[in-house]
C-alpha cells in the first residue's frame, strides 16, 4: 500500500472575509474530490481570512500513480481557480509495510 499525501499553501489575495474564504475552499475542495477520488481538507491558516493550507491525499499501488494524481491536482488548483495562487506545496509518498 502506497500513500501519497500533499499540502498546498493558497493566497486568496481577492478575498475579504472568513465567509468567502469558506465559499471558495468548499467549492474547490468538492471539485478536487470529486475529480481525483482524493480526500481533501483545510489543515490550518482557519482563522486568516487570505490564506489557506489544504492537505490531500490518496491511496494506492504505486508511488508513480500517488505521485501522478497528486501532480494532477496541484495543476487543477493552478488552472480551475486563478484567485487561489498556490505559494507553496510539497508531496510526500509512503510505503506502508505489508503484512
Amino acid at each position: 500500500m502506497t500513500v501519497g499525501l500533499c499540502r498546498v499553501w493558497l493566497r486568496l489575495p481577492e478575498n475579504q472575509s472568513l465567509k468567502g474564504k469558506r465559499q471558495v475552499l468548499k467549492s474547490l475542495i468538492a471539485r478536487i474530490h470529486n475529480r481525483f477520488n482524493v480526500s481533501a481538507a483545510e489543515v490550518d491558516d482557519h482563522d486568516r481570512w487570505q490564506m489557506a493550507s489544504l492537505g490531500i491525499s490518496c491511496v494506492t499501488t504505486s508511488a508513480d500513480h500517488a505521485h501522478q494524481v497528486l501532480s494532477k491536482v496541484v495543476a487543477f488548483i493552478r488552472s480551475d481557480r486563478p484567485d487561489a495562487e498556490i505559494v507553496d506545496y510539497r508531496i510526500e509518498v509512503i510505503h506502508a509495510l505489508g503484512e
